[in-house]
């Protein structure tokens, strides 16, 4: 999908459009206004929002519905055929998600399509430039349609630096093999991170034809999903996904040669991220910069009277147990004994653990005798709460109570 591109008009020196201060609507037609997406006319598109979470809108987590609907309007308009999809992270129902983020509402308004991209079975899609994957399994639609518009939100990311339309493609990853780019080796001769070498990778194949970045309301700090909500009110355009990036990064007070998959993607050629060669309207876009405050350094999970047993596990687990105790640590104590440590356990390396170890995660599996086991690649947060408290649980770092999946393939 990255080679046929009817509306690029320079590789190398794309046209960046932001709009700003006229509400998610009126920003994303502005932003779109100067594209001519009269190339798209027959042609079947698919929308790629940020709606893995169940999360309500304008939270800084998903996309915003009204940047979904202006998207959806202006390829009508322009006489293509439209439809939204997404495949959600693992555990969470996509319509479930398409509703509370007020997409579903946005898109039956106008009869568009929501597609659940992870329903029909995944098409193998072949990495040759890749160094830390060589193949990834995509869900078919994306492959089926004749242009994806990554719409992702402008979002600081504890592993990653931030996460905007190129990452936003991970999204388009059937069901739990989005979990596998956080599960890799180290890259034979590269001191870069397995996960940041794989988005780029994945980026060689699978790039949007548009970015809509949507930074109505962002998410600064603990991203994905645990940050502060930061409203900019701005809307980022290109055709060039690594432009429309670095753009966003700077309105977000970073740079994209920060950004290690964005950096090593525009090294490999797959886009730009120097701002020295790109054309961006208006002229005073600098002027709507608000720095965003970044993700901590340090992700060491230290909490009082909680013992976390970290033994060769992955990003995914961590990012869940870090997201888990930084809101929920005060409920654990409600079911341990108070006279002792917590105990949590993650990844395959443990052996020996004190008895009641709560074991997250499928690789603690072995442990699962001794202690509270929650299966999944990883649990979301609403299996945990369930699992300690014998109950189902709504959590509101995933916005849903049943229980999931997340450990099937």
């Amino acid at each position: 999908m990255t080679a046929d591109h009817p509306l690029l008009q320079s590789s190398a020196h794309p046209s960046v459009h932001v709009a700003q201060g006229s509400g998610p609507y009126a920003n994303t037609r502005r932003a779109l206004k100067p594209v001519d997406l009269s190339r798209v006319r027959g042609r079947r598109v698919l929308l790629k929002p940020n709606a893995g979470r169940v999360a309500p809108p304008a939270s800084g987590v998903t996309t915003h519905p009204d940047v979904v609907a202006a998207a959806i309007d202006a390829f009508r308009e322009a006489g293509a055929q439209v439809a939204v999809g997404e495949s959600p992270i693992l555990g969470v129902d996509v319509q479930e998600a398409f509703e509370a983020t007020g997409i579903a509402a946005a898109a039956l308004r106008r009869d568009c399509p929501l597609i659940d991209l992870d329903e029909r079975d995944c098409v193998e899609l072949p990495v040759p430039e890749g160094r830390a994957i060589h193949g990834l399994k995509v869900c078919a639609e994306v492959l089926e349609f004749d242009l994806v518009v990554s719409i992702p939100v402008m979002k600081m990311h504890m592993h990653t630096g931030a996460t905007l339309s190129v990452k936003n493609m991970k999204g388009c990853l059937w069901r739990r093999s989005k979990v596998e780019l956080h599960m890799l080796p180290p890259v034979e001769g590269s001191d870069q991170k397995p996960i940041d070498v794989a988005i780029a990778d994945m980026s060689s194949v699978l790039r949007a034809h548009l970015a809509v970045v949507d930074g109505t309301v962002g998410m600064e700090g603990l991203g994905p999903s645990a940050g502060q909500a930061k409203p900019l009110d701005a809307v980022v355009v290109s055709t060039d996904t690594f432009a429309a990036d670095a753009v966003a990064c700077r309105l977000m007070g970073t740079e994209a040669e920060r950004i290690p998959h964005l950096r090593m993607g525009a090294d490999r050629g797959y886009g730009v991220i120097d701002l020295g060669r790109m054309a961006v309207t208006p002229e005073n876009w600098r002027d709507w910069t608000s720095p965003f405050a970044p993700p901590p350094e340090n992700l060491t999970i230290q909490f009082p009277n909680i013992t976390v047993w970290d033994n060769n596990s992955c990003s995914a687990c961590q990012s869940t147990l870090l997201l888990f105790l930084t809101r929920y640590r005060q409920r654990l104590f409600d079911y341990f004994p108070r006279n002792r440590p917590v105990n949590i356990a993650i990844g395959r390396g443990n052996t020996d653990l004190p008895e009641g170890t709560l074991c997250i995660g499928n690789c603690t599996a072995k442990q699962r005798g001794g202690g509270i086991f929650v299966p999944g690649c990883p649990p979301v947060g609403s299996q945990i709460l369930t699992a300690i408290s014998g109950k189902p649980t709504i959590d509101s770092l995933n916005g849903h109570s049943k229980p999931s999946d997340a450990g099937e393939g």
